[in-house]
Parts: structure tokens; sequence; C-alpha cells
């Protein structure tokens, strides 16, 4: 048997599923992966990768989606050229981790695709959505890598193709504690923009994990790291709070570590507004900007102890039992 899976490269989360998945294919199938994404920080080591550019979202500083900007690095033409490029006889199982290349080619060539990724959930109505719904957006995360068959990831198991979070191993092998200090990980804000916000809270200390700094430097009460793997998970193992974007992945991390959680989502990211009205569901405060509404809810996390818990994560064998059977092998 021979499987070609297919991941978004933007962000950490898809790369770091298909690090838990992937060897448990490997198991039972011979193993291509198509990585696409230009903005892709991870890599994926000991496997066939095939890399192509695909489409990627750009952010500014201020926690936008940078609209005009990733559309000035669209190439249409490109992303079909790779498309129809893509030879898929050879492949008994296309999985495709909200990949669009892979997907489409599917399409193209009448072939079945898996899609086993967190926006497979919104497949279903039944998972949160924001207050008010973006059809356009809705759309997008139909269409943007269209699959015959869907298994989607999400906090809980809001319908039946529905699986819990897969954790990945180096946050399961972690020994939490509690201790002074909060975890930032806000990737669309520039590190001068969290510190003015966290300001008021002189008393509190806070690690700061930023895309715009290359070192490590001490500012007051903050500490500013550059985005580094080990250093994060270090920091979040000790810390007693995290404070993230609406990112799927890093949420349901810090649940299962049992750390307190307050969430911004990216502004104009859709995907990120429905995982933060799935969080407000069970508890988590979400902030909306940087505003004084905002800084009495930062406050009142910071002074409450409450901890909203991961009910289950994933069994990363059942998952790709799901598949193998999805795909009628």
């Amino acid at each position: 048997m021979k499987i070609l899976y297919g991941i978004q490269g933007t962000g950490h989360g898809h790369i770091s599923r298909a690090r838990e998945l992937l060897p448990v294919f490997s198991e039972q199938a011979e193993i291509d992966v198509l990585i696409s994404g230009y903005n892709i920080k991870l890599s994926l080591e000991g496997y066939h990768v095939i890399r192509k550019r695909g489409v990627s979202f750009k952010y500014d500083s201020q926690g936008y989606v940078d609209v005009l900007a990733t559309a000035m690095e669209f190439k249409p033409f490109t992303l079909m050229k790779d498309i129809g490029d893509l030879d898929l006889d050879q492949y008994d199982i296309v999985i495709s981790d909200f990949e669009p290349i892979t997907a489409w080619a599917c399409s193209m060539q009448s072939k079945d695709c898996v899609g086993l990724s967190h926006q497979a959930a919104f497949h279903s109505k039944k998972c949160p959505r924001p207050e008010k719904e973006d059809l356009v957006a809705e759309k997008v995360m139909k269409y943007f890598a269209p699959c015959s068959t869907q298994i989607g990831f999400h906090f809980q198991r809001y319908d039946h193709f529905i699986e819990p979070p897969i954790i990945r191993k180096d946050i399961r092998d972690l020994s939490p504690t509690q201790g002074e200090h909060i975890t930032c990980y806000l990737p669309a804000f520039h590190h001068e923009t969290l510190m003015e916000a966290f300001a008021p809270f002189k008393d509190t200390q806070w690690h700061i994990f930023s895309a715009y700094s290359d070192e490590r430097y001490e500012q007051g009460n903050a500490v500013i790291h550059p985005v580094s793997h080990q250093e994060f998970l270090a920091s979040v193992e000790g810390c007693r709070g995290v404070v993230t974007s609406g990112g799927f992945e890093t949420c349901a991390e810090s649940m299962f570590l049992n750390k307190k959680l307050i969430t911004m989502p990216i502004r104009n990211q859709y995907e990120q507004l429905c995982n933060t009205a799935a969080l407000k569901e069970i508890g988590i405060p979400v902030l909306s900007e940087w505003d004084e509404e905002a800084q009495r809810i930062l406050g009142e996390w910071l002074r409450d102890d409450h901890v909203v818990h991961l009910p289950e994560y994933a069994d990363s064998q059942k998952v790709v039992d799901h598949v193998i059977a999805e795909a009628n092998l």
C-alpha cells in the first residue's frame, strides 16, 4: 500500500499532527509527503517530501490577516500547474491536511481523497461558529481543499466524524509545574505591541515568543524569545497560564497540560474565530482587541486560578485505522 499525505505548511499545527501520524501510517504503508506553502517554519525529516509553493496567509504586526499582501503573493498559474502535474496513479490512499494541491488533483483525476484536518471538522454545522457567520469564509474552508471523505479534529466530538485533538509526543512527555510566569504566543503581533498591552501588569512575569525578534532579551518584567521549539516547551511546561491566539493545536495543548488559557484570535482569520467560539462555550475567556475591556478581562484572568481541562485526546492508531477504513482498503 502506498499513501500520499498532503500537508498545508503554514503554521505549525498541520506538520505537528503529521509527525504523530506518519510513523503509524509507515507501519502499514509506503509514504510520500507533499508540503505546500511558502512561509513554512518547520521541517519534516525522514520521509520523501515533495515541496510545492501552494497558498499561504500573510499577517501584519497588529494581529490582522494582510489581505493585500496575501493576494500579491498568490500565484494562481503555479498552483494550477502543480495540481495538473501531480500524478496520483501510484497511490492507494491520498490524504489532505487542508492541502489544496493534493485535494484538487484528486478532484480532477476522479480519485477519492481523505480530508484529515481540523478544518474538516467545520463540514459539520454542529461545530460552534461566531455570532456573525462569514459565508465567504465558510466557502473557503469547504472548497480550499475539497475532499470526498472528511475526518476532523476539534476540542470535543461535535459530530460522528470528528476526533479529539492529537497531542504531540513532545507535549505528552512534559512534566508540567505551576511557575510564576505567563507564556505568550501571539504570532501575529509585534512583541513591542504586546509589551505595551501587558505594561499595566507589572507584577506578572511574561515570556513572549515573537516572530519579530531574532534574539532573546529581557526588558522590565518580560523576556522576549525568538520562536523556538525547545524554549517554548520549557516555558509552557513551567508557566501558570498561556496567552495565545485561536490556533487549534496550541489551545488544545495548553488545556492538556492543565494550564489556564486566554485567547485572542487573529482578526480576519475565520477559523480562529470559530475556535474561540468553541472555547468560549467551555469557559475560556476571549479577547478581541487591546482596549480597556481587554485589560479588565486579562486582569481578572491573571487573578483567577480556574483551569479548563481537555476532555480527551486522540489515539493515533485509531485515527490511522479510521483513515484506512474510510478509504475502503
